[in-house]
């Protein structure tokens, strides 16, 4: 284990050849993130390239005992990387946040490491037996976003490297260093040449999209991001699993106790300070409860401390970077230049430092207003009002994405047969965004395609082949 600065020290570049990367609560300087080029980008695949035979002739036991020892010097460094990653993403250490979010890639790769994965038997009846394996499929890369960016490289690189891939992880622009710190801690106990991280700007980010040694893309972003990701990748037939952004909603049904479901409610819409693909961020509730629920939201945000993540009372954080704000603040503009009620928030003080937005929630929102129809990202929740479930079902399925989405009431079956009526590729009951390393996570319509998590997951980072005979 290393103390705070030898590990930011152990990832800086040369002087005079990085850039600095700012806290997003304070301005303040975190560190300085290499710019690799070209050719640092070239020589990271073809090690990763001439490495990933061995690792793959190891076998599934071999490498899950090697992501158990990743886990335990993950484990070792815990709250240096959750420090880094307060500073440089601006989450809070308590809460679910930054110490939270490391949690999570200790826990992520022991699941992974122990999710079962045997031949199937297709067929054998006397005179034919067909079975299916999963075969690496080389050098798969990982490209990952600025809202939860160790998590997700987690989520990316445990089941390629489980799968006997070698992986090449490039971490936002947003926030390297938390990533590339991870990487140099699991590679404390991982053998030379699997993994590795390029810290790189665009031009050099899309030639790992169309790296004819690359053969797989795992990414998680913008849709736009994966439809540029998609048509780069086209003309060498890469493997892709994208899971791009969500607008999800969430159906309060007549029956539900606002006070009893509020608390869950809140951090459905606000984890991570809204900054979450698979976060609450449209809210509809039954006519006849409208106002409890809005009250009772009102009473557990107001609850909520916002601040300096390293301050040990806030659970909120700012927004990670100014151009994020910038669509949050004129989203909730558009809102109220409406005349939508503001029932919190709104008002954010530019006179202090940081790019911290106010906890807000916004009611009496028309469905097709800006705030409602595109992803806001960020700690503002609208809250639509619906008469009938049906009507509440139609506005849920009405946009063109469907990564989550939530249905709240007492009575699960009642719940379930409206979960099943939403285009989501996850529907929870009674909460939202609890993801799970065995549970498989994806989306639907514009929200991406392919799984991650689970057993169907590590099929995903692997070749189906059939052995006939």
């Amino acid at each position: 284990m290393e103390t705070y600065d030898a590990l930011l020290a152990s990832i800086a570049p040369a002087a005079g050849t990085g850039r600095t990367i700012f806290d997003p609560a304070t301005g303040e300087a975190v560190g300085e993130a290499p710019i690799h080029d070209l050719d640092y980008l070239e020589n990271a695949v073809a090690t990763a390239v001439a490495a990933q035979p061995a690792w793959a002739a190891l076998g599934h036991a071999a490498r899950s005992a090697a992501l158990l020892k990743a886990a335990d010097a993950v484990e070792r460094s815990a709250e240096e990387l959750a420090r880094l990653l307060s500073r440089e993403q601006g989450k809070p250490l308590n809460g679910p946040n930054a110490r939270f979010e490391v949690g999570a890639c200790v826990a992520w790769l022991r699941a992974t490491a122990g999710l079962p994965l045997e031949p199937e038997t297709i067929v054998d009846d006397g005179e034919t037996r067909a079975e299916l394996h999963y075969r690496p499929i080389g050098v798969v890369a990982a490209i990952g976003p600025w809202n939860w960016p160790m998590m997700i490289a987690v989520w990316q690189l445990a089941p390629a490297l489980r799968m006997g891939n070698a992986v090449v992880v490039k971490p936002s622009g947003n926030t390297p260093l938390s990533v590339l710190a991870l990487v140099k801690v699991l590679n404390e106990e991982l053998p030379e040449g699997i993994l590795s991280a390029v810290s790189c700007g665009r031009e050099v980010g899309a030639r790992l999209t169309d790296h004819p040694a690359i053969g797989k893309i795992m990414f998680t972003g913008s849709t736009a991001g994966g439809r540029a990701i998609i048509k780069s990748s086209a003309d060498t037939v890469k493997r892709l699993t994208l899971e791009l952004g969500g607008n999800d909603a969430g159906i309060v049904l007549p029956d539900a106790d606002p006070k009893a479901i509020a608390q869950d409610v809140f951090w459905g819409a606000f984890l991570n300070t809204g900054q979450t693909c698979a976060a609450l961020k449209r809210l509809y509730v039954h006519d006849s409860i409208y106002d409890a629920v809005c009250e009772e939201l009102i009473a557990v945000a107001k609850a909520m401390p916002m601040g300096n993540g390293l301050d040990e009372n806030n659970v909120l954080g700012p927004l990670q970077n100014k151009a994020q704000y910038d669509i949050l603040a004129n989203l909730v503009q558009a809102a109220k230049d409406s005349g939508a009620r503001i029932l919190l928030g709104g008002n954010p003080d530019t006179s202090q430092p940081g790019f911290f937005y106010p906890t807000t929630l916004v009611a009496d929102i028309d469905n097709d207003n800006p705030l409602v129809a595109e992803e806001q990202f960020g700690p503002a929740l609208p809250i639509i009002r619906y008469s009938t479930v049906d009507e509440a079902v139609e506005k849920a399925n009405g946009l063109d994405v469907g990564l989550g989405a939530s249905v709240w009431s007492p009575d699960l079956a009642a719940a379930r047969e409206v979960a099943a009526r939403i285009q989501a590729g996850t529907v929870w009951i009674n909460r939202h965004g609890a993801v799970d390393p065995r549970i498989p996570f994806g989306g639907a319509k514009q929200s991406g395609y392919g799984v991650e998590f689970g057993v169907e997951g590590l099929k995903a980072l692997g070749v189906p082949q059939v052995i006939n005979g």
